[in-house]
């Protein structure tokens, strides 16, 4: 073992810099560990006395040599250092960074076989995806955006939406609609289980789902719903009389809707012209279905009753739906509230890397 470190030697700079380094009145243990064990090697120390020196083992010397080799002077101040698997040069990790910014690894297995062949390191899956952190990578899926969305227009829906919402009347009121069919299916999701346990979730067979039409009021979360066996201008118009039978008291009821083609039907316009109606239709722009706080809640019903959750009869799946609509709703909103809400913005495929 001494053979291999008697081909370690300092250049005049960075020797007179490690030895500044040891002459600092306040420097971290473990940097000044490093600095000493280059400047024993280098001045012909085998690696057995400098580990008895420094009281290291001679695998640690090893990754120390390797990460000098590979980083320079700057290997002494990473403080974060750690041992690794496979000792990528400085210019090894530039080209699997480089090659992954451009193409992304859709798992470890992907980035072990790269490694491999480009720079002949046998990478283990846990060894790559430690590779991949400390490169500046992480694991997580690209976030779905609508490929025709509008910037102009979602900046002037938001606009026109602040403008509604500085200027409402203390008799008017704002909900947001949408349907949402959850299908009676048991939904397997993370979870924190025993280790080494196994764990499973009953499958549940078959098909059906509820169709329900709902509205939501972000102020006090009231929740107005109507379920049918399809969604169309009859559930549109159903719900909507619902909201102006439980709101007496408004005098407009401002409903944000999506483009969904029966929201504009026919049939429901002369309902919606007549002149005693108080319910006011908005239109969300086309593809922007982030502009629509009610789709959060959608995402909060199925972490609450279907993510892990078997219900062996569909009655038994549809009680649970409406319990969380009539009970846990109106009980719990306040811990709803930093999910569903109406902080929008303008979402641009410029601020992402499109793959």
């Amino acid at each position: 073992m001494s053979k291999q470190y008697k081909t370690v030697s300092l250049s005049d700079e960075q020797r007179i810099a490690l030895e500044a380094l040891c002459r600092r009145r306040k420097v971290d243990a473990l940097v000044w560990k490093r600095a000493r064990a280059f400047l024993l090697l280098d001045a012909g120390e085998d690696a057995g006395t400098v580990c008895r020196i420094l009281d290291i083992g001679p695998t640690v010397l090893t990754e120390w040599r390797f990460a000098f080799a590979g980083a320079g002077l700057s290997f002494f101040g990473l403080k974060d250092y750690s041992q690794r698997q496979g000792h990528l040069s400085v210019v090894q990790e530039q080209a699997v960074r480089a090659h992954f910014t451009a193409q992304p690894a859709r798992n470890a297995d992907e980035v072990c076989a790269y490694v491999l062949a480009e720079c002949d390191q046998n990478y283990s899956t846990s060894g790559a995806a430690k590779l991949m952190r400390r490169l500046g990578f992480a694991y997580k899926k690209p976030q779905l955006l609508p490929a025709q969305a509008d910037e102009a227009k979602q900046a002037a829906f938001i606009a026109k939406y602040e403008a509604l919402m500085n200027g409402l009347a203390a008799d008017e009121m704002v909900v947001f609609s949408d349907a949402v069919h959850p299908e009676h299916q048991s939904r397997p999701a993370h979870g924190w289980f025993p280790k080494g346990q196994k764990t499973a979730l009953k499958a549940t067979s078959g098909r059906k789902r509820l169709n329900i039409q709902g509205a939501l009021d972000l102020e006090t979360f009231q929740f107005t719903f109507v379920e049918g066996e399809k969604i169309n201008a009859q559930t549109t118009r159903q719900m909507l009389e619902k909201l102006e039978r439980n709101n007496q008291t408004k005098t407009a009821i401002h409903v944000f809707v999506d483009n969904a083609r029966y929201h504009h039907a026919k049939i429901l316009q002369p309902w919606l012209d007549s002149p005693e109606r108080r319910v006011k239709l908005h239109f969300l722009p086309a593809y922007a279905p982030h502009l629509n706080p009610i789709e959060r809640l959608w995402g909060v019903i199925h972490k609450w009753v279907t993510h892990n959750r078997h219900y062996a009869t569909f009655n038994q799946f549809t009680e649970a739906i409406f319990d969380f609509f009539r009970k846990t709703l109106p009980e719990k909103w306040p811990e709803f509230r930093d999910t569903v809400t109406d902080n929008f913005r303008v979402i641009s495929l410029k601020e992402y890397k499109v793959i």
